[in-house]
């Protein structure tokens, strides 16, 4: 049941294109992030899938996960996109946030080097939000047709 919230929570649309040969895209419509776990299961399930990625509004923070699991050559963007990088933080017990100065290290590094460019290139992660939208986000990923 906690799936199924969190497929919702995402809003990650699949659609099924094509007649006789139908293949599944999936659709980020948009997605705040979270716990980054069940996006990492998601993000795996679709690479090995095969399926392609339609970036077609705001995915943010654990979203982003998808740029490094997925290849970058089964992802397009629409003009809707918004890609949202953050460092890693955790909560404590008490709901306080605190920086995770390891855990955005390595996601740093496993996303594309385009991508990793581009955030290092505006400081690196922080607690700011970066967002990568717009021509920008258009040299990195293609528009989807």
């Amino acid at each position: 049941m906690q799936h199924v919230a969190f497929v919702k929570s995402v809003l990650v649309a699949v659609t099924l294109l094509g007649s006789a040969s139908a293949r599944a895209e999936i659709r980020i419509i948009q997605s705040p992030g979270g716990q980054v776990g069940p996006f990492l299961e998601l993000f795996e399930r679709v690479r090995e899938s095969g399926e392609r990625v339609v970036i077609d509004g705001p995915c943010l923070s654990a979203c982003t996960l998808v740029l490094s699991l997925v290849p970058g050559e089964r992802i397009c963007v629409t003009k809707r996109a918004v890609l949202g990088f953050h460092a890693a933080r955790s909560v404590d017990r008490r709901g306080r946030f605190y920086a995770e100065p390891e855990a955005s290290e390595a996601v740093l590094a496993a996303y594309p080097a385009p991508v990793r460019d581009w955030i290092q290139s505006r400081g690196g992660l922080s607690s700011r939000l970066l967002l990568l939208k717009g021509r920008d986000l258009a040299a990195i990923y293609p528009r989807c047709r």
